[in-house]
């Protein structure tokens, strides 16, 4: 690892950080435990991944939900997100990655090339997905610096397309036992399976106090939990989550709230916020409005659906579930996407919405396409929208925030 690079890294991340967080008021006092986390990123987690390699574990490096995590763990592994939601790493990766990319990928890339991030270098491998064209080309060069495995993901959700990732499931098993060394058995998968159901469980019950008002915590702060949950401890996080919950429901009792009742609520709706990704949130929330939920991949996308309640004790009828549950996830990458737009507009409803912003990263052509029909249903609901699209550079932050404030003003 590049040292002087990694603490530049540290520095900016540190920097953005305070800048972003720090500086609110009246947060909830659960948020200690992720402020220590996200200020440790590259500290303590590291230190337990390390640890855990250095007993034979494997640590498996990931950029999307449609990896299963339960068939990481349990073939003793640990599962990491990627980091990928940064400015700096950018430029190392436009060496070899065309400037019109998706700043995602081409962020994930960077911080590989520039040997910043510590958890690509701690991976022992990578699982990558198909979820776009950008994405698929990009593993196949991050395969000559590190080892990058690639699940199938089908473009549709006919019975053939399940059939299809049942399949790539079984071998994504195959390939953890292979390189585990460690058979999966049904008692293991099935302890696995409730622990990510429990992890999603404990941040749907953070989202549905979402719902209320005055809203108990901010859009930021909320965004920060769930982009935790892709690297933290699954057990910690989750007892610290519900931690933070118990806490919620006390102010909601009290109606203590971190902003007053009629502030605007948003809905962002859109493309996935990697760490240290907290621009929109940012920009909104310093403009007198509140981000309530996110229909996005760090978001609702993350927890929406779990594996079934009642576990099945078998390792065929658990890979069964496993490839239903993730199949079920609303992503741009599927044609027909109706259920998203479906589920887009009941968020907006449920969460008591005042207006929704279309998050979409640049050169992000699934989600940038499928914003027509998006307009389309959400002006046939009467529900405002604003539709963003901007990468991870502050060049823009000027005119977003005036479009932005614009469109606050338009719903107030």
């Amino acid at each position: 690892m590049d040292l002087e690079r990694h603490d530049i890294l540290l520095g900016a991340l540190g920097q953005i950080y305070g800048d972003v967080y720090l500086t609110q008021t009246n947060r909830p006092k659960g948020m200690k435990y992720f402020d220590f986390v996200v200020s440790e990123v590259h500290g303590l987690r590291i230190k337990e991944l390390m640890y855990h390699k250095e007993k034979g574990g494997k640590v498996v490096g990931t950029f999307c939900v449609y990896v299963p995590d339960e068939i990481i763990t349990a073939a003793g592994g640990i599962s990491v997100g990627l980091c990928g939601g940064a400015q700096f790493s950018i430029p190392d990766a436009e060496t070899i990655l065309p400037a019109n990319l998706c700043p995602l990928i081409k962020s994930a890339v960077g911080f590989k090339l520039g040997k910043v991030c510590p958890y690509f270098e701690a991976a022992d491998f990578l699982a990558g997905e198909t979820t776009c064209d950008g994405k698929k080309k990009a593993w196949e060069i991050l395969d000559n610096y590190i080892p990058t495995y690639i699940m199938e993901v089908p473009q549709k959700k006919e019975a053939i397309d399940r059939e299809l990732y049942l399949k790539e499931v079984k071998a994504f098993k195959e390939k953890m036992e292979k390189e585990s060394g460690v058979k999966i058995t049904p008692e293991v998968l099935g302890e696995k399976i409730k622990l990510m159901n429990a992890r999603r469980k404990a941040l749907e019950r953070l989202y549905e106090l979402r719902k209320n008002s005055p809203l108990s915590i901010s859009g930021k702060d909320a965004c920060l939990i769930s982009q935790i949950a892709f690297y933290d401890n699954p057990e910690r996080f989750t007892s610290k989550v519900n931690e933070l919950c118990d806490e919620l429901e006390e102010r909601i009792k009290n109606s203590k709230g971190v902003v007053e009742s009629t502030t605007p609520r948003i809905l962002v709706s859109g493309c996935p916020m990697a760490v240290p990704n907290w621009k929109l949130h940012h920009i909104v929330e310093t403009s007198e409005a509140s981000i309530v939920c996110e229909e996005t991949c760090t978001g609702t996308r993350y927890f929406d659906t779990p594996v079934v309640d009642e576990i099945p004790t078998d390792i065929d009828g658990q890979l069964n579930a496993i490839a239903d549950r993730y199949l079920n996830i609303k992503c741009s990458c599927f044609t027909p996407n109706d259920d998203r737009i479906d589920q887009i507009i009941k968020f907006a409803r449920d969460y008591k919405a005042d207006g929704v912003i279309y998050y979409s990263l640049q050169f992000c052509l699934a989600y940038n396409v499928e914003y027509e029909k998006v307009k389309r249903a959400l002006n046939k609901e009467g529900i405002p929208l604003l539709k963003i699209e901007t990468d991870y550079s502050e060049e823009d932050t000027g005119q977003l925030k005036t479009r932005i404030e614009g469109f606050l003003e338009r719903i107030s």
